[in-house]
Formats: structure tokens, C-alpha cells, sequence
């Protein structure tokens, strides 16, 4: 009896960090954001979404941009730390045809509660579950967060990445599609 329990926990224990290992990827690692492989079943453009004020934004006025559209949320951690650097992207990028729009799955009062400790240079819109699922025609099949999505200056989504995206990876995918 002792054996079988000793077994269970051993699996048990085996199980988790299998799961933790596939969910979040190895420690260390830096998972690079990928090349758009999915044919999203509608356009970027198409999305209208309410900003923080209660107006309704459609994602076609940044037609013939670059744009960057990322999912968050106050409560997610990799979220946070990845806006100052896409704040900044935003201001060095912004006279080169580049517009970042922040989705969140968030209340209004938690995101303006966040913005006075990280202040936020692009538009942040208000996400709910069906917004969610839009993430997932785009590629976050698992419907995690942060998700980011780049599309071209055409609408057509260039790459996606599932977690935290850094900085200096972004900024080699706005310079090669800006060079277009």
C-alpha cells in the first residue's frame, strides 16, 4: 500500500510538470513569435470593439497600417510587462505606419486603475469572451493570454505569439514589414 501511494505521487508530481512544461514551455526558454500559419476566417478590420470612454472602435480605421493587436489583461502578469515596450514601439514606430491596439478581457475601472501605474500610449479597447474567440481565428487556439497578432499594411496576419513577446523581437518584425 505504501508502494501504490508512493507510485501515485511520483505520477502525480510527473503529471503536473509535464503539463506546467507544455503549457508555459521549458524554463529559460524564450518561445520567438511565429509566422502566421492559420487563415483567419475573417478580417482584422471587421472587429469594432468599445474604447475606455464607451465608444465603439472599429479596427478598419488603421487600414494600411502596420498593426498590432494585442490581448491582455490587468490580472496577467507576462501582459504588464510587455506594454511599456510596445508603449515605447508605439511612439518610435508611430510616423512609420505603425498602430499598436491593446484588446483587454478587463472592466473599464480595473484598466484606468492599471493605467495610472503604466501609463499606455496606444488604444486600449474592451474585450469580452467573444473577443476571445476572435484571438483564436487569428491563431491562440488555447485562448491564453498575452496574444499578439501583427498584421501587414494589407491586413493579412504576418505572425502571432502566445506569451510574453519582447521588445527587441517585435521591433525586427515592424522593421521588416515597414521595409515592404
Amino acid at each position: 500500500m505504501k508502494h501504490l501511494k508512493l507510485w501515485l505521487s511520483l505520477a502525480s508530481f510527473a503529471l503536473l510538470v509535464f503539463a506546467s512544461v507544455y503549457l508555459l514551455g521549458f524554463p529559460g526558454e524564450t518561445p520567438r513569435a511565429t509566422p502566421a500559419v492559420v487563415n483567419p476566417e475573417i478580417s482584422i478590420y471587421e472587429l469594432e470593439l468599445d474604447n475606455l470612454e464607451g465608444k465603439r472602435v472599429s479596427l478598419g480605421q488603421w487600414r494600411g497600417q502596420v498593426l498590432v493587436v494585442n490581448y491582455w489583461a490587468t490580472w496577467c502578469h507576462p501582459c504588464r510587462e510587455e506594454m511599456p515596450g510596445f508603449s515605447r514601439l508605439q511612439e518610435k514606430y508611430q510616423d512609420k505606419s505603425v498602430q499598436f491596439v491593446g484588446i483587454s478581457i478587463d472592466t473599464v475601472a480595473k484598466i484606468m486603475e492599471f493605467q495610472k501605474t503604466t501609463p499606455v500610449v496606444y488604444p486600449l479597447l474592451i474585450g469580452d469572451m467573444n473577443a476571445m474567440e476572435s484571438s483564436a481565428k487569428f491563431g491562440n487556439s488555447r485562448l491564453a493570454l498575452p496574444f499578439t497578432a501583427v498584421f501587414d499594411k494589407q491586413g493579412k496576419l504576418f505572425s502571432t505569439k502566445l506569451g510574453r513577446l519582447t521588445e527587441s523581437d517585435l521591433e525586427k518584425q515592424l522593421e521588416e514589414l515597414i521595409s515592404r
